[in-house]
């Protein structure tokens, strides 16, 4: 098959960035513990992995053509593999800030080589949207094994978590070497004729109407998305009062519902139209927050630290399946942008999706941290209802633009 070994490459790559990029939620549960940092102040973290994000992505997106996406992945993973060596020698908050930046960094230039590649490699919108939705749910398979991996290395030595990052390394020396020897075979496709030109080009997508709208529904996704994973491991421990394995472990089942609603989403869009699927998930899982958040107000840890399955309440394994139902969003609105432009401004697009997908995150993960620290973690999953009802407002916008064909321009 042509371009199988790249394809292999592309899903393995993303994997071990689904571990590294979300292990953030984890390494924010261990700085409250170990480094004696706040919620707030751990926070920030988040911003020191998706504000690199945005910014690279905003320098290279209408340069990686020219570049070359596999350079630009071998380049990824040489970065985070340094950074994850530092990070073991350092072992404190700032060295935690350093791994995230590295992350960051390394994930823009991930992210745009196979959002480009996804359009290189496929030839239908089908298509498209089938290997999209399939490398975003494989990508949250990544995301619920860093949920067992990290809580593997936890002891009694409060500095053991770190020997994480020795496996994470050899996972990336391995990623890096079967990305090497695969053969890409595909046709630059710059959008000018030099780099000022390409720049130029790519910004006037920012002006197109429908271009404008479906970034702006990218941000408020992930708004929801990073701020309930990135706090699920906190809100597991101090509202349920689980352990610290146990609430990792617990939030594995958000990364799973995530996993399993991508894989059926791709299914189900052959006979729901997206629209439709779109705002029913968003309705649903607005649901499952109204409906649990109201049953937590109480004292949970009158009952003692939970320690094991058989002492978890229904409701600590309700609130993770809301991943089911925002598992969809994502990929189906990357894919509908992406598949409707011209192969030569995927980068460029790619580009846009990203830098505001990191700022979406940052900023949910930082609202729903001040808030956790102000009025408690039950309390502060209230916020995500707003972007909810905003992402439904733009998602009906979309449809309308669409049936009055507007145009896409380059």
């Amino acid at each position: 098959m042509k371009n199988l070994s790249i394809k292999i490459s592309i899903f393995l790559n993303y994997f071990v960035f689904a571990i590294l990029l979300n292990s953030v939620g984890i390494v924010i549960e261990k700085s409250i513990d170990v480094y004696k940092v706040t919620e707030s102040q751990a926070s920030v973290l988040e911003g020191f992995k998706d504000l690199p994000i945005a910014i690279v992505a905003f320098l290279v997106a209408s340069f990686l053509p020219r570049f070359g996406y596999k350079k630009a992945m071998l380049t990824a993973l040489a970065i985070v593999f340094f950074g994850c060596l530092y990070m073991v020698f350092g072992n404190t908050f700032f060295h935690t800030k350093v791994l995230f930046l590295s992350i960051g960094i390394s994930f823009a230039l991930i992210k745009l080589s196979v959002y480009s590649l996804v359009g290189i490699l496929t030839n239908s919108k089908k298509e498209h949207y089938s290997m999209m939705s399939s490398i975003e749910g494989f990508f949250m398979v990544g995301i619920a094994l860093a949920y067992f991996l990290f809580p593997a290395f936890y002891s009694e030595d409060e500095n053991s978590w770190l020997n994480v990052y020795y496996l994470l390394c050899g996972l990336i020396i391995i990623s890096f070497i079967f990305l090497l020897f695969s053969k890409l075979e595909y046709k630059v496709e710059a959008i000018g004729t030099s780099l000022k030109e390409d720049l130029k080009e790519s910004l006037k997508l920012m002006v197109v109407p429908l271009v404008l709208v479906f970034i702006v529904s990218a941000f408020l996704f992930v708004m929801i998305e990073q701020g309930i994973m990135t706090w699920l491991p906190t809100f597991n421990k101090k509202i349920f009062n689980f352990n610290s394995v146990l609430s990792v472990q617990m939030a594995s089942i958000l990364a799973l519902s995530l996993a399993l609603g991508r894989f059926v989403a791709g299914f189900l869009t052959k006979y729901i139209n997206w629209v439709i699927l779109v705002i029913g998930c968003v309705v649903i899982s607005g649901g499952i927050l109204i409906y649990i958040l109201p049953q937590l107000q109480g004292d949970i840890k009158a009952i003692g630290e939970i320690t094991s399955l058989s002492q978890v309440p229904s409701l600590g394994f309700i609130l993770p399946l809301i991943g089911l139902f925002i598992a969809p969003i994502y990929p189906l609105l990357n894919s509908t942008v992406l598949s409707s432009l011209p192969k030569s401004l995927h980068s460029p697009m790619s580009g846009l999706i990203i830098i505001f997908s990191a700022l979406g995150g940052t900023l949910g993960s930082r609202i729903v941290g001040e808030l956790f620290e102000s009025i408690g973690g039950a309390k502060a999953f209230y916020f995500l209802l707003i972007p909810m009802i905003l992402l439904i407002v733009f998602v009906l916008l979309i449809d309308r633009m669409s049936k009055k064909k507007v145009m896409l321009e380059s």
